[in-house]
C-alpha cells in the first residue's frame, strides 16, 4: 500500500454515510499539490483533495465548514504521529503534511523492498496484449515509429511493474496492398515496368532491387510475392534497429499472412453475420460500425472484386488475441490512423474485450539549428529512426520522445539531444544516478553502520525522501491511465531533488551518526533511479 493509499482509506472511513453523504464508490481524489514558488517543504503540502467541496455540494453546505469536521475526525481515526499536520486551505482544500516518522518508515521500505519497491498486484488479474510500431516491412522506420515503439516499450514494462501479464506485439502486415505496391516499386526501379507517383521511392528499393536482381526478374510477372520476399528482408532490417539499436523488446510477431492462413477473417466474418452486425450496400459488405460510435459504417468486402479489406484482416488479428486468452487490448498507432479508431474499438466490442485502447501519436518536427527536416516515406526524402538513434544516441532519443505527451505535437532539438551537459535531461537524470553511487562507493564503510533515520531533518533531506515516496504512486498512476511521460517528469524532479541535496548537505565529513544516516538516503535514491532507469530503458552508466 502506497502513503497515498492509506491516507484515502483514513479518509474514506472519517466520511459521513446514510442520506446526504458521498455518493458510494466515489474517490477522494488526493493529489499532490505543485510546488509553489518561494515555499519551503514545511509550507507546501505533500497531498491535497477537493472532497469537502463534493460532500458539500451533496449537503447542501459550506465545502470549508465540511472540510473541518473531516479533519477533526480524520485526526482523531488515524494512526498516531502518521500526520505531521491536517489543515483546511482557502475555500475548502484539505491538505495534509506526513510526519517524518512515516517518511522514515518508507524509506526503510524502500531499503528493505530494493529492486522490488514500486512493483504491485493491482493489475494481477489482467491479461494485456499490447501492440505498437507494426509498420508495414516496405521500409525504414520513420519517426513516428520510433515515438509509439518507445512509447510501447515502457508502457509494457510498467504495466507489468503493476502486476500485468504482458505481451508486446508487433504485427506484421507482410502481404496485401502495401506489400504488392513495395513489389511494382521494385519492378520500377529496375525498369521493367513504368514507375508510378505512389510507389516507394528511396535509395532502399533501388538498391535491394539492384542486389537482387535475378529475383526481380524471375517474379516481373508476381509483383506480391516479389514484395513478399523484399518484405522479408526489410522485417529483418527492422527488427535490427529495434531490438539492437533502440532496445526495444517485442515478445511476439505476429504474421498478417499467417492469419489469414488459419482463416481468421472468414471466422471474424460469420461472428459479425451471426450477431446482425453486417448489411450489403452497392454490392460490397459493411459492418455496422456506426453502432459504435463511427461517423459511417466500413467495408469489410469489397463490391468490385470481392476481397477482404484491411479492417477484415484486422478484426481476425483481434479474434486470434481474444482466443489466447487477453482480456485487454491495446494499440498504439500513428498520427494518420485516427480515423481507424471508431472502427476497430467497435470489432473489440463485438468480441466482447474487457477493456480495448487505441493510442494515437502525434507528429513530430526534428529541428536542427532552428530548421526543420521534411519527412516523405513514399518520396525516400526522410530522416529515419535508426538515422535519429544513430546520431544522438538511444537514451536521447528515447527520453525525449518519452517526455511529451503521445497526443501532443513535439519538436525534437537535435542539438540538445546530443548535448553532453546537464541542459539534456537524460545526461541530468543520468548523472545524479551516477553522483549517487560514488557517493555510495567512497563512504562505504558507513554501510555497516547502525543509522538513526531521525537525524535526516534539513529541507532538503525532507524532500528527497517524499520524492522518493512517491515512486510506487507513478508507477500506479501510469499503469491506470497510460500517460508515460509521467515518469520522465518524476525522473526529472527526483534528479532535481537529489543534485539539490548534494548541494547542501554532505555525507563524508559530516558527524559520523548523520552521515550514517544520509549515506542510507543516498542508497535510497540509487535504488529508486535505478528501479525507474530499468523501467524507462534508459542505460545505467557507471560513470560520466
Amino acid at each position: 500500500m502506497t502513503i497515498r493509499d492509506a491516507i484515502a482509506s483514513y479518509l474514506v472511513k472519517v466520511l459521513p454515510t446514510g442520506r446526504q453523504a458521498m455518493p458510494k464508490g466515489t474517490v477522494v481524489d488526493l493529489r499532490v499539490p505543485p510546488a509553489c514558488a518561494g515555499r519551503d517543504e514545511n509550507q507546501t503540502a505533500h497531498y491535497a483533495t477537493s472532497v469537502a467541496f463534493k460532500l458539500a455540494k451533496e449537503q447542501g453546505k459550506n465545502p470549508r465548514e465540511v472540510g473541518e469536521k473531516i479533519v477533526l475526525a480524520l485526526l482523531e481515526s488515524a494512526p498516531a504521529e502518521f500526520f505531521d499536520r491536517v489543515e483546511v486551505t482557502g475555500p475548502g482544500f484539505i491538505n495534509f503534511w506526513l510526519s517524518q516518522k512515516t517518511l522514515n518508515a518508507e524509506l526503510q521500505k524502500i531499503l528493505k523492498d530494493n529492486k522490488k519497491y514500486g512493483t504491485s498486484k493491482i493489475l494481477s488479474k489482467e491479461k494485456i496484449q499490447l501492440e505498437f510500431i507494426s509498420a508495414n516491412p516496405t521500409g525504414p522506420l520513420t519517426l513516428a515509429n520510433g515515438r509509439g515503439g518507445f512509447l510501447g516499450d515502457v508502457l509494457g514494462n510498467v504495466l507489468r511493474t503493476a502486476g500485468a501479464k504482458v505481451e508486446k506485439e508487433y504485427y506484421v502486415n507482410d502481404t496485401g496492398n502495401q506489400v504488392l505496391t513495395l513489389g511494382k516499386s521494385l519492378l520500377a526501379a529496375r525498369g521493367i515496368i513504368k514507375d508510378e507517383e505512389d510507389f516507394y521511392k528511396g535509395g532502399y528499393v533501388s538498391n535491394w532491387a539492384k542486389k537482387n536482381f535475378r529475383l526481380v526478374a524471375k517474379y516481373k510477372d508476381e509483383p506480391l510475392e516479389l514484395g513478399e520476399r523484399a518484405a522479408k528482408d526489410l522485417l529483418k532490417k527492422i527488427k535490427t534497429d529495434i531490438e539492437k539499436k533502440a532496445k526495444i523488446k517485442f515478445d511476439r510477431y505476429t504474421s498478417e499472412k499467417n492469419i489469414h492462413k488459419q482463416k481468421l477473417p472468414e471466422k471474424i466474418l460469420q461472428i459479425f453475420e451471426k450477431g446482425g452486425w453486417t448489411h450489403e450496400q452497392d454490392g460490397a459488405l459493411w459492418l455496422k460500425t456506426t453502432a459504435f460510435g463511427d461517423d459511417k459504417d466500413r467495408v469489410l468486402i469489397t463490391s468490385k472484386d470481392k476481397l477482404p479489406t484491411y479492417l477484415l484482416a484486422d478484426a481476425g488479428h483481434y479474434l486470434e488475441t481474444k482466443k489466447r486468452g487477453f482480456g485487454t487490448k491495446i494499440n498504439i498507432l500513428g498520427p494518420d490512423h485516427y480515423g481507424y479508431v471508431k472502427r476497430i474499438q467497435a470489432v473489440a466490442k463485438i468480441l466482447k474485450f474487457k477493456k480495448s485502447e487505441v493510442l494515437i501519436t502525434q507528429a513530430i518536427r526534428l529541428m536542427r539549428d532552428g530548421q526543420e527536416f521534411k519527412m516523405s516515406k513514399r518520396k525516400g526524402e526522410f530522416v529515419t529512426f535508426e538515422d535519429l538513434v544513430s546520431e544522438v544516441g538511444m537514451d536521447s532519443a528515447r527520453f525525449f520522445f518519452l517526455m511529451i505527451a503521445p497526443e501532443t505535437h513535439m519538436d525534437f532539438d537535435m542539438n540538445l539531444a546530443k548535448e553532453r551537459s546537464n541542459k539534456n535531461p537524460v545526461f541530468y537524470l543520468q548523472y545524479a544516478y551516477v553522483r549517487a553511487n560514488n557517493i555510495l562507493k567512497k563512504a562505504k564503510a558507513l554501510a555497516a553502520q547502525k543509522s538513526d533515520l531521525k537525524l535526516l531533518n534539513t529541507e532538503a533531506d525532507v524532500k528527497l525522501i517524499r520524492s522518493l515516496a512517491q515512486f510506487p504512486e507513478v508507477i500506479a498512476d501510469t499503469a491506470n491511465d497510460y500517460q508515460v511521460h509521467r515518469l520522465t517528469r518524476y525522473a526529472l524532479e527526483l534528479a532535481g531533488d537529489f543534485h539539490n541535496f548534494y548541494e547542501k548537505e554532505r555525507v563524508l565529513g559530516e558527524e559520523e551518526d548523520v552521515a550514517a544516516a544520509r549515506f542510507q538516503l543516498v542508497k535510497a535514491t540509487s535504488i529508486i533511479l535505478d528501479n525507474l532507469l530499468g523501467i524507462l530503458g534508459i542505460t545505467k552508466p557507471k560513470k560520466m
